[in-house]
């Protein structure tokens, strides 16, 4: 036996729990995705989502409809006459006619341990927060932003120096099995459904531009964390003068270290940095147009030495 199942996800992120249910031998009858996309190296070729991609490899009809609006785009998807969607980071709402649009509803994988971190950037913000551990949740789900009852969950531990991409991986597979195991649970009407608790609820805004400057006069456990949080993307930077201009570079990793000194002031010629209670090494860095560096590369050819100012 197997599930007839409709496909939705769009970033690399949704591709291993697609090719996770079509190797457990389910029929994945359609994928919807995001509509194609400005991009490529001048952003004027139009480039299909990594999810469009994989499900053309996989021979599987792709649709992507703007939104679920129109009555036809409704009927087209109830008509596929599938038994379950699972949703993985789609980047659309759907209606209550997509919810209830198939025999046993829509299941979404997401990347965290609910009711924490419902919302856009759940990896990120957990990272940010200092969290200790996360996870991968499938839930069924409602007309609620994540709201909906959880059917199986996947922990995963966060390490003191993982990053925001390292931890996305992490998801990324532990999410694929999951999936997995939640469908062969379905398929043998064996899969509970636990309400969320309604203690807890953090909400996981998306990343604004506005908020990856590094602040450094905040404690050092929090600098850490804003870093590690937004790398690689969308990046964490601070200004420094180089070359007798200011210049942004990113922090693409950092670690807790000993020290202290005015914030924000290189202590060390090895980029140890004050904040306003400790400090942090700076590890891995970029400039503008320039390649991520270790740190050991990136000061042989910017070379700032103790006692540089970073704002």
């Amino acid at each position: 036996m197997s599930l007839r199942i409709v496909f939705m996800g769009t970033p690399e992120f949704s591709v291993p729990t697609l090719r996770s249910l079509v190797d457990a031998g389910h029929t994945v009858a359609a994928v919807y995705t995001q509509p194609p996309r400005p991009g490529g190296r001048r952003g004027l070729d139009l480039q299909k989502s990594p999810v469009h991609q994989a499900a053309e490899l996989l021979g599987i009809p792709v649709f992507t409809p703007v939104n679920f609006k129109e009555q036809a785009e409704r009927d087209h998807f109830i008509a596929l006459q599938a038994d379950v969607a699972v949703v993985v980071a789609y980047g659309l709402l759907l209606p209550e006619a997509i919810l209830n649009g198939t025999r046993y509803g829509c299941y979404n994988g997401h990347a965290s341990l609910l009711p924490r971190w419902r919302g856009a950037a759940p990896i990120q913000r957990a990272i940010m927060a200092g969290d200790e551990k996360t996870g991968m949740m499938v839930m069924k789900m409602d007309k609620g932003l994540d709201t909906g009852p959880v059917a199986l969950t996947s922990e995963v531990e966060i390490g003191p120096n993982m990053t925001g991409g390292e931890l996305h991986d992490r998801l990324m597979h532990a999410g694929a099995k999951a999936m997995a195991a939640a469908m062969v649970k379905l398929e043998m009407g064996d899969l509970p459904l636990t309400p969320q608790a309604t203690d807890g609820v953090l909400y996981a805004a998306k990343l604004d531009k506005g908020e990856t400057r590094i602040d450094f006069s905040k404690n050092a456990p929090d600098v850490h964390n804003h870093i590690r949080g937004l790398a690689p993307f969308p990046g964490a930077w601070f200004e420094v003068e180089i070359g007798g201009k200011p210049e942004r570079v990113k922090v693409l990793g950092s670690e807790l270290a000993e020290g202290s000194g005015p914030a924000g002031e290189l202590i060390s010629n090895d980029l140890v940095v004050a904040c306003a209670s400790g400090a942090v090494r700076l590890t891995k860095l970029q400039k503008a147009g320039g390649k991520p560096l270790a740190a050991a590369d990136f000061l042989r050819g910017t070379p700032l030495a103790a006692g540089t100012r970073l704002a």
